[in-house]
């Protein structure tokens, strides 16, 4: 039974909904961590409140940096379940999850059913996916759709395929790639087609190209894509040029983002990301190297295209952000996995001894982490509290390594690599949960009671140079900004009347509303309060935490 478990239903089904089940379930259990899940969080709430679908905007200013399917989605959550964190979270992990059964359902029909459980079950444990699924970003949304668009190239293209699924997998390959444009951008269409290039040209499958059902794939691509492009550039002439050319063109080549990195930085973020599975890696890469005589298609090399294409990709862009190579990590998944269904006892031996080490090698770094340099006695606390959960964590990757180690020299391949999954995914389930402590501090969220106690439908709430992403989610009521851009360039030079130049202008209209008994609220930091508090300025503290307080004018 030990090397038939793929094909145990009374076993896979079972797992497969308990996966779910935790998957949906820890969505909830964490605070919005800022900024990107409070920014798209909020966001959606004001899509939600304004009745507004075409216009992106956050904190009532527009918003164009990123196209509306997440905001779209999120909103859709809010209005049908409230407004919380696992609504939040939910279109992000609704497309983890299904980045993994696709996942596991394109192994099998592309490779087998073997292939198939071992590909859903290196992707459900790589640190990375599982971290990010569980995550309110854009990163995982891209990813989900550009897995749509990869499954469905490979099982529409695969030899055995007949006309009506290379049809209809195509078509699904196209609203993937059309779902991927509105997730993110163009890379939802330009990095697939290079791929397809690149492929074309290593494999020499010229042939591909009648099979890609170009008319019938178009239509359905601009059937998606071009409503909404169409209706914003009417209702906002500055879009087109703001979006395609700053957002697109001048990321990539510029270092205005600052966000550039070196270019090994996807590699080291790596390492960490696609454990426990670092240990065949690089086996499985070289693998899919070698060509299949007995077929046309050669989905191995497709995947290697795919995966190494994207990675280099971001590597050479001048904006780096550790979630850009997540949509190469189902294709790592379906590799390892081809992979592994043929590993020797040795590899398998490998990839087991190299997780024991490093859950030995977490549990004896476990006291540094209190010697990490902090700025304040709170967060040094945080992180004397996080090595329980660090503890274990690395306990429970020893002890699956330990136990993978043990079913691979016994040659029990399917229970060394379900051994090894639960391990990663429990692991990183753990030190998700352990730094809720800190995400909630740095959200501010234990501010909000407060605060809306204070807020009224028209109360101004003033923002003085910052902007917290999740506290004015939680607080349900966006800021006045005053002395503050960065993000907010853009939508300022449209509508700069949405907010205040310098702190001179904030006091002069603070003091006003105060002597005429207007409630003003304000969200600053420390050192502005005491300045302003220096110069006589009324305020009046609601509410505070280490990062910030929150004033009122009366």
């Amino acid at each position: 039974m030990n090397n038939d478990l793929y094909n145990a239903k009374k076993i896979v089904w079972p797992l497969l909904a308990a996966f779910a089940i935790v998957w949906l379930y820890v969505l909830g259990i964490r605070t919005l961590v800022p900024p990107d899940e409070g920014r798209y969080a909020e966001m959606a709430r004001e899509m939600l409140a304004s009745g507004d679908w075409v216009t992106t905007r956050l904190n009532g200013i527009k918003y164009f940096e990123k196209p509306p399917l997440q905001t779209w989605m999120n909103a859709l959550s809010f209005a049908v379940f409230g407004l919380g964190e696992w609504q939040a979270r939910l279109w992000t992990g609704l497309c983890g999850l299904l980045g993994v059964v696709l996942t596991g359902y394109t192994g099998a029909r592309v490779f087998g059913a073997r292939v198939g459980f071992y590909a859903a079950l290196a992707l459900g444990s790589s640190l990375f996916w599982v971290a990010a699924g569980q995550f309110n970003s854009l990163d995982m949304g891209l990813s989900g759709m550009m897995t749509l668009a990869l499954c469905g190239l490979l099982i529409a293209q695969r030899d055995q395929a007949t006309e009506a699924e290379r049809r209809n997998w195509m078509l699904v390959c196209w609203a993937g790639m059309a779902l991927a444009i509105l997730a993110k951008g163009l890379i939802g269409v330009v990095l697939p087609g290079a791929v397809l290039v690149l492929y074309t040209l290593a494999a020499r499958d010229w042939a591909i190209w009648k099979r890609l059902h170009l008319v019938k794939g178009l239509l359905l691509f601009f059937a998606i894509v071009a409503p909404w492009f169409v209706l914003v550039a009417l209702r906002n002439p500055e879009q087109p040029h703001f979006f395609f050319i700053h957002e697109h063109w001048d990321r990539f080549f510029l270092k205005e983002h600052h966000r550039e990195g070196a270019w090994y930085y996807f590699l080291i973020l790596l390492v960490p990301g696609i454990l426990p599975w670092l240990g065949v890696l690089l086996q499985s890469l070289f693998a899919a190297t070698k060509r299949d005589v007995r077929s046309t298609f050669q989905p191995r090399l497709m995947i290697l295209t795919w995966a190494v294409f994207i990675f280099f990709f971001f590597s050479y862009s001048n904006s780096k952000l550790p979630g850009y190579t997540l949509p190469v990590y189902p294709a790592l998944a379906l590799l390892i996995a081809a992979y592994l269904e043929h590993a020797s006892r040795r590899s398998r031996m490998v990839a087991a001894g190299l997780v024991l080490l490093g859950g030995l090698a977490g549990m004896a770094a476990v006291p540094l982490i209190a010697r990490v340099a902090t700025n304040t006695a709170l967060e040094k606390n945080f992180l004397i509290a996080y090595q329980s959960w660090v503890l274990a964590a690395a306990m429970i990757a020893a002890a699956g390594g330990a136990l993978a180690l043990l079913h691979a020299r016994q040659l029990r391949r399917d229970a060394t690599v379900l051994t090894l999954a639960c391990a990663g995914f429990i692991a990183t389930q753990l030190i998700l949960a352990g730094n809720e402590p800190y995400g909630k501090m740095r959200s501010g969220r234990a501010l909000a009671h407060a605060m809306r106690a204070e807020l009224g439908p028209d109360t101004k709430l003033y923002s003085v140079a910052t902007y917290d992403q999740a506290l004015t989610f939680y607080a349900r009521h966006t800021a006045i900004l005053v002395d503050y851009t960065d993000e907010f360039r853009f939508g300022l030079e449209q509508q700069p009347e949405l907010a205040l130049p310098t702190i001179d202008a904030f006091v002069a209209q603070w003091r006003a509303d105060a002597q005429h008994g207007v409630k003003d609220l304000a969200i600053i930091e420390a050192d502005n309060y005491r300045k302003l508090q220096a110069q006589g300025v009324p305020m009046r503290v609601v509410t505070e935490d280490p990062r910030r307080m929150v004033v009122a004018n009366i």
